[in-house]
């Protein structure tokens, strides 16, 4: 079996830090992919949709690669909050999910144009938050200044503080690309990890 490149289609610092745990040699690539949602398009969805189309953008580039997509769309009953960009927009996002359950859609695609594999899945993860007083989010935001974080709350760094629970059968999921899924894929894509 040829042993192909893999690709990792995103420009995000948190995936290029969990693909590296699996000690597999890997590029980075931008997708270079319009994230806007669809009218009507559920988070979920989404979140699917983007990951196949970053995987798939940069496979139409590097055909002979297997390449990794990956998306996630923070689901507050239904409608999804992005990355806010700016603090004024964390803030108000901080205080919408303030005591409630959201879902964290984290979806990831594996992408072989040579071979024809193509695969996505979903990882769904429930985070419930703390109530949080306007005190608790400023001195939370200067802290860590999330701005490039879907839901504006980073779970492997102070944003723990935020919550009351986490439910996931992929724990990397929270941080933005599921290892367990993203293993299962590229063995079935032929990559060898161990």
């Amino acid at each position: 079996m040829q042993k192909r490149t893999v690709i990792l289609a995103s420009t995000s610092r948190y995936r290029r830090e969990l693909m590296k745990r699996l000690y597999l040699p890997f590029e980075v690539q931008s997708p270079e992919v319009d994230e806007t949602a669809l009218d009507g398009e559920s988070p979920q969805v989404l979140a699917e949709r983007l990951a196949l189309a970053k995987a798939e953008a940069v496979a139409e580039r590097f055909p002979e690669a297997v390449v990794i997509g990956s998306d996630q769309v923070a689901d507050l009953q239904g409608h999804a909050l992005g990355k806010p960009g700016t603090h004024a927009r964390a803030v108000e996002q901080l205080r919408r999910m303030s005591g409630q359950t959201l879902i964290f859609q984290t979806a990831v695609a594996v992408v072989c144009r040579a071979t024809g594999f193509s695969q996505r899945d979903i990882a769904p993860v429930r985070v419930v938050f703390r109530n949080l007083s306007d005190a608790a989010i400023e001195a939370y935001l200067r802290a860590e200044q999330p701005y490039d974080c879907a839901g504006s709350a980073k779970s492997e760094g102070l944003g723990i503080a935020l919550l009351e629970a986490i439910d996931s059968d992929d724990p990397t999921a929270l941080v933005g690309l599921p290892l367990i899924r993203t293993c299962r894929m590229l063995r079935a894509a032929g990559v060898d990890l161990l």
